[in-house]
């Protein structure tokens, strides 16, 4: 207790001194005392020139300090200067958070804010801050701990550049020390010791071995233990050669390969294709122990390229390749018994052969005698071993035996051949160049031709896909297709065919009014966290299209597709930033127009390149600026703020809401929402994937305020309009919900008792004037009834009637009587009127 005054009366006099000396500086300076271990913020804050946001930079500065120790510009890691690290960053506007304060912390700071747009000899934004570290006279102690710790195992290649990281707090700050083989290491032309941290330049023989990291002040020490190996990827080391066997033979390819971890896994491949997937080949081979393909025999199918593909579960597979020649004497693979030549035209005899090594030549016989080619005008053999003619005559016509032979010999000669020469087909009616019709229209392409044999004319498109099989038809050459769709846009052709020939043409066929079609030849180039995508637009539909590029992650299982709009939107190239680097990225380009969205193009791959956060060429991003690696994660542009942030309350708890950024150039990964009470530090909830909403419960009675972060894969952007809410004690949500319910049943009966109260007032209302038209009926007729008795009843004197009219009198009666029939008619007409 007494120590703790002591701090307390020790720090309010450093605030009389720091209030009392001031400080020689334009700025004002703020006065911020915290105690030592404890957490400051040295506030800082600033107005944008005219109210317009611009780009800027901030910087803080500590007073006996060249360099700043924090430099934070948006889109980049900020600089943090040696002895801060961990242990600065930005809140709120430009103010610093300084955390763990120590003893050195004490001290002037600056915070300087400049602008891009602003001359130098404009005044800057910024603020002069004074912190005072209080309780400074207590001595803490306390025994080493590791901060960063070595591998325990690290693979090195002999020459490479080794780096072992280690270092470790305590109070008195501990010593670092290494040890290999429990030798202490000191530094050398080659080994540089720097704060805890050991580098080996260029990596010898002599330094692999087992190293150990000790740390160690007066409360204790501690050591960390590492294992520095030659190792990493397989390495083939004997690699297989180019072979040439005899068909039937047995042939061995060599592929022998050492790493550490030793566990290697070899896999062969022909053409770039598994052995295991080639059933023919896969029964007569053999992957022995030490990686060797061994065949047994061989074919002459088996001839290729063999890839020979090691790994050990580090880094990439190392891969080497030898080629395999089978040889066999020269081969008739097929005779077909007839073939025709078209008169007129250019002709072909053929003889299909196979041989390795290549045939030497090829006899000919012709209608069972010796034929030289080279002898007959017009006449020469190809490399494939066929005869070309180039004029067809009836003099071509007989039957032909070819016999190849190469340095092997000849396994025989050919069946008969029988040469025809007949006419060859022709077009008597081509279809146009073009065709444009509506979507939902009709077209019909004419094709029409003659021949001798008859030929067959058909259609088919020359990007392989099948004409429409339920709205096109095929008559007698002419192709028709009814309704129109955007699939049936493309080029067609039509064959004119029989024995003797085959003839081609084409045509275009448009189809307008549609959504675009899918984009071609998309490729892709990467770099550490980039992709820039091309392709080739397609028919638009006759509409100004533009493009979205579907993006993901191949590494995370199920990863969601990312998108993000070309702009502008004529554009056929565009790039991609924050992305991982060393990953496989899938890609594909979506069309659109006015008519909504079009086809997706192929999909293709691309994997970012590694960065070394050692050393390297440094990235550029999206502004042509770099990144500076003084994090392992950089940063780059940042996503837009979410928008429209709600929040109400629910039975369940407080249902956050917002939508998403309205700029979606940089894609969003998650969202943070953060809250606090009144001047409290803020605290969060997530990471939030795939959705905007989030439901907090269990929250205390008091005034909130709301906020939500959007993050890219690798930055963060600004926050969202700040949300405030109050809430009141506990069981308030029941209290409301109880009030709300007694107030609509209050109202629902009082609502009953006003009609109940109607009805009776109208009822009684009634009853009063029956009772008062029965007692006026009573005046009338009682007075009458006692005239018409000759007296008066109850010894009253007689009533005379008043208010009676002439016209109520009878014809020839008593002045002043009425009749009977009239006093009834009167006091009926009175109640009728009630």
């Amino acid at each position: 207790m007494f120590l703790k005054k002591s701090c307390q009366v020790a720090a309010l006099l450093l605030c009389f001194w720091a209030l009392n000396t001031g400080y020689s500086h334009k700025y004002f300076a703020e006065k911020v005392t915290a105690l030592l271990g404890e957490d400051a913020v040295l506030p800082c804050s600033f107005e944008f020139p005219n109210g317009v946001p611009v780009p800027y930079i901030i910087q803080w500065h500590k007073k006996g300090i060249k360099i700043p120790i924090y430099i934070w510009y948006a889109g980049y890691p900020p600089h943090i200067g040696e002895g801060y690290d961990g242990r600065v960053s930005l809140t709120g506007q430009a103010s610093l958070n300084l955390t763990n304060l120590q003893e050195h912390d004490q001290g002037t700071y600056t915070c300087i804010v400049n602008f891009f747009d602003r001359s130098p000899d404009q005044k800057r934004n910024g603020s002069l801050v004074h912190l005072f570290v209080h309780g400074v006279i207590v001595v803490l102690s306390a025994p080493p701990h590791f901060s960063i710790k070595p591998s325990d195992v690290v693979y090195v290649n002999i020459g490479e550049k080794l780096a072992l990281l280690c270092a470790a707090g305590g109070t008195p700050d501990p010593d670092i020390t290494w040890y290999m083989d429990n030798v202490p290491l000191n530094a050398g032309p080659n080994i540089k010791l720097n704060r805890g941290s050991l580098e080996i330049f260029k990596v010898q023989e002599s330094h692999i071995g087992d190293y150990m990291c000790g740390a160690r002040n007066s409360e204790g020490s501690i050591v960390a233990n590492t294992k520095v190996i030659v190792a990493g990827p397989a390495v083939i080391t004997v690699p297989p050669r180019n072979l040439t066997k005899l068909e039937g033979d047995k042939a061995e390819l060599i592929c022998e390969a050492k790493a550490l971890p030793a566990n290697l896994t070899h896999r062969w491949l022909l053409n770039d294709k598994d052995i295991s997937q080639l059933t023919w080949l896969v029964t007569r081979t053999v992957v022995r122990t030490e990686g060797n393909l061994f065949i047994n025999p061989t074919s002459a199918e088996d001839s290729g390229l063999y890839t020979c593909e090691v790994f050990n579960g580090i880094g990439t597979p190392d891969r080497a390749s030898a080629y395999l020649s089978v040889e066999y004497p020269a081969r008739v693979t097929y005779s077909p018994t007839i073939q025709y030549l078209p008169l007129g035209l250019s002709g072909i005899i053929r003889c299909y052969v196979k041989a390795n090594p290549p045939f030497l030549h090829i006899k000919w016989s012709k209608d069972n005698r010796p034929f030289d080619p080279k002898s007959h005008h017009g006449m020469f053999s190809l490399n494939n071993g066929s005869l070309q003619i180039e004029r067809v005559v009836h003099e071509h016509q007989g039957w032909y035996v070819c016999t190849p032979y190469n340095a092997y010999g000849t396994t025989g000669k050919s069946n008969k051949m029988e040469v025809l020469v007949r006419d060859p087909p022709i077009f008597t009616i081509k279809p146009k160049e073009l065709y444009q019709r509506r979507v939902n229209s009709k077209v019909t392409v004419p094709c029409h031709g003659t021949g001798q044999p008859k030929p067959d004319i058909f259609w088919r498109r020359t990007d392989g896909k099948q004409v429409s099989r339920d709205r096109a038809i095929q008559n007698n050459g002419n192709l028709t297709i009814r309704t129109l769709k955007k699939e049936d846009h493309g080029r067609y052709e039509c064959v004119l065919q029989n024995d003797i020939a085959t003839l081609v043409t084409s045509t275009l066929l448009i189809v307008e009014g549609t959504t675009p079609h899918a984009p071609t030849n998309v490729t892709v180039v990467t770099s550490a966290f980039s992709a820039s995508l091309s392709w080739l637009p397609a028919y638009d539909g006759n509409y100004p299209q533009s493009y979205v590029i579907w993006y993901r992650l191949m590494e995370e299982a199920e990863s969601p597709w990312r998108t993000i709009r070309v702009d502008p939107d004529e554009a056929s190239t565009f790039t991609i930033y924050n992305l991982q680097p060393n990953s496989e990225y899938e890609f594909r380009v979506l069309s659109r127009n006015t008519l909504g969205d079009g086809m997706f193009s192929p999909t293709v791959r691309g994997r970012t390149t590694p960065w070394d956060f050692l050393g390297g060429v440094y990235p550029t991003d999206a502004y042509g600026a770099t990144y500076i690696p003084t994090v392992q994660k950089p940063s780059g542009p940042k996503p837009s703020p979410p928008r429209n942030l709600t929040v109400q309350e629910t039975e369940n708890g407080l249902l956050i809401s917002w939508l998403p950024p309205l700029n979606q150039k940089v894609p969003v990964a998650f969202y943070y929402v953060e809250y606090r009470t009144q001047s409290k530090p803020w605290k969060r909830w997530g990471p939030i994937k795939h959705t905007t909403s989030y439901l907090a419960k269990g929250l205390a009675p008091g005034h909130y305020n709301f906020r939500v972060y959007a993050y890219s894969i690798m930055s963060v952007g600004q926050a969202s309009s700040e949300v405030s809410l109050t809430l009141a004690a506990e069981g308030y949500e029941v209290t409301k919900s109880r009030a709300i319910t007694a107030g609509v049943v209050g109202g629902i009966l009082f609502f009953i008792a006003a009609i109940v109260l109607s009805v009776c007032a109208v009822k009684i209302c009634n009853k009063r004037k029956r009772r008062k038209a029965e007692k006026a009926y009573m005046m009338v007729t009682c007075p009458v009834a006692e005239a018409r008795n000759g007296g008066h009843s109850h010894g009253g004197s007689p009533s005379p009637i008043k208010n009676i009219g002439p016209s109520s009198r009878p014809k020839g009666g008593v002045p002043g009587l009425v009749s009977k029939s009239s006093l009834y008619q009167y006091g009926l007409s009175l109640w009728t009127n009630l």
